[in-house]
């Protein structure tokens, strides 16, 4: 069966009009049909349009994305009443352990995120993959810390990963792979990015659906959420009348 792929982390400038429009062509090329570009919560809604007619232009399928990064459980909870209904993709950067525990067992988060960089600061464990396994929310791993690091820091992150992909696996919470990108330089086929989970043990099947199947999966929850004709899970408005 043919796949779908899907890169639900890319981080132009967006004022940078020109780096977007290459970033999206790029990931054109490398065969991707859906990206999550990162938007600030003010974004304009001018501006959103703007960015589906470059990916229109470009055949893409574009899905808005906020990066929430909450400093406490309630700043998180404020976020997400406030935000959920306005974006396609809502991340997570789980910077303590409160936080991540909160993010981890609302519905309303799709990707958790955690810093590649302060491996004090990476709370998915066996705890957290516990509440995650009760709810949605995906383990994401950008592939540009991986692209950029060297030495102790890159061997320390991907023995992170090995641990957390393992425990992902034992409590079934998906992982999701995404580039991360910031620059079209860092971008790579979907297909590499799965090769690049050897590193951590990630399986070849579960690395193709981490760029495939498991973001496609939630995009199509999110949007049938989003739709006006949806009521509650497994509820939607078929027809409105007189006769209904």
């Amino acid at each position: 069966m043919k796949r779908t792929y899907a890169d639900l982390h890319l981080c132009p400038d967006l004022a940078n009009g020109e780096q977007v429009l290459r970033m999206v062509n790029k990931a054109s090329k490398l065969e991707y049909r859906l990206v999550a570009i990162t938007v600030p919560p003010n974004f304009a809604e001018t501006n959103v349009k703007g960015l589906l007619n470059v990916c229109k232009e470009a055949k893409m399928d574009l899905a808005t994305r906020v990066d929430l990064k909450p400093r406490t459980p309630e700043e998180l909870l404020k976020a997400l009443r406030r935000f959920r209904r306005e974006f396609e993709i809502v991340a997570v950067t789980c910077e303590s352990k409160d936080v991540a525990r909160q993010a981890a067992k609302d519905r309303r988060v799709d990707l958790l995120d955690f810093s590649p960089f302060d491996f004090r600061r990476r709370f998915f464990d066996l705890a957290e993959a516990e509440l995650a396994s009760n709810g949605l929310a995906c383990l994401e791993i950008d592939m540009k810390p991986l692209l950029i690091l060297e030495g102790p820091s890159r061997i320390r992150l991907l023995s992170s990963l090995r641990r957390e992909t393992a425990i992902a696996r034992k409590f079934g919470v998906p992982v999701v792979m995404s580039s991360g990108a910031s620059d079209e330089r860092l971008m790579r086929k979907p297909q590499e990015l799965a090769a690049l989970a050897n590193l951590f043990d990630l399986g070849q099947k579960a690395a193709l659906d981490a760029v495939s199947g498991n973001p496609m999966l939630i995009m199509k929850r999110n949007r049938e959420k989003l739709s006006p004709r949806f009521v509650a899970p497994g509820i939607r408005v078929v027809r409105r009348g007189k006769d209904c």
